[in-house]
């Protein structure tokens, strides 16, 4: 076994180790495709990061942990994805255009729920934008991936970047390209999305609704209008033909 695959090897003994059916019980209901975890406490979990990144800060590179990463996530283990995905933000430093396009491999190679997406968006592939390594147009690739993760991951990231104060014109310019995705999950990213546009430029939100509201799927509309009054949901409803 080369260094990666032993390390791989300790973090999936350590899962079993700590492995908590209860927990599997209680979370499997937040994922309609079935809870595909070790069930570990997410303390546990968090507590056991900090001792590894300390360990084995002298010896793990930005391209070691990619690569640990992918072994990681090819199990499609929910608790080994996001050891993958902690792993790698601790170099948020370093991050490139490579590491982006690396990471982005992840969402189609073994990420298969709404979680382990939602955390690797929020802790790491946000940095990305807020650090100005890629501009909102650098994610239009991923709306036409045949992963529905991948497809998710664009308006939960511009998400991220909306709370932090980034410009919603270039975001809605890529997202557009999403609004008729039949995926549910890639819905309810778009209008949790549209939502937080609204909350700060409701014209501008409201514009692209107008637009959008014969067309898109109604996820994507319940969860953008959540926040409106019941005058303003109506005004989002379909068309009736």
């Amino acid at each position: 076994m080369n260094k990666l695959e032993l390390k791989h090897k300790e973090i999936i003994n350590f899962c079993i180790a700590n492995s908590d059916n209860s927990i599997v019980e209680k979370y499997s209901r937040y994922f309609k495709v079935g809870y595909d975890g070790y069930g570990i406490d997410s303390k546990i979990l968090e507590s056991q990061k900090v001792k590894w990144l300390d360990s084995w800060k002298n010896e793990m590179t930005i391209s070691d942990y990619l690569n640990l990463g992918d072994l990681l996530i090819a199990t499609g283990k929910l608790e080994e994805a996001s050891f993958a995905t902690l792993f790698i933000a601790s170099k948020k430093d370093e991050f490139s255009i490579d590491t982006f396009d690396k990471v982005g491999k992840w969402l189609e190679k073994g990420i298969q729920n709404w979680a382990n997406t939602d955390v690797l968006c929020m802790v790491v592939l946000s940095e990305f934008i807020y650090n100005d390594i890629i501009q909102p147009k650098g994610f239009i690739n991923w709306t036409k991936s045949e992963s529905k993760w991948k497809r998710r991951a664009v308006p939960v990231t511009f998400f991220e970047a909306i709370k932090k104060g980034y410009k919603p014109e270039p975001i809605i310019a890529v997202i557009e390209i999403l609004m008729e995705d039949k995926e549910e999950d890639v819905q309810k990213g778009l209008g949790t999305l549209l939502r937080e546009i609204w909350k700060n430029q409701p014209e501008i939100a409201e514009e692209f609704l107008l637009k959008w509201k014969d067309k898109c799927g109604r996820k994507i509309i319940h969860y953008a209008t959540e926040k409106m009054n019941k005058e303003g949901k109506a005004r989002f409803k379909k068309a009736k033909k």
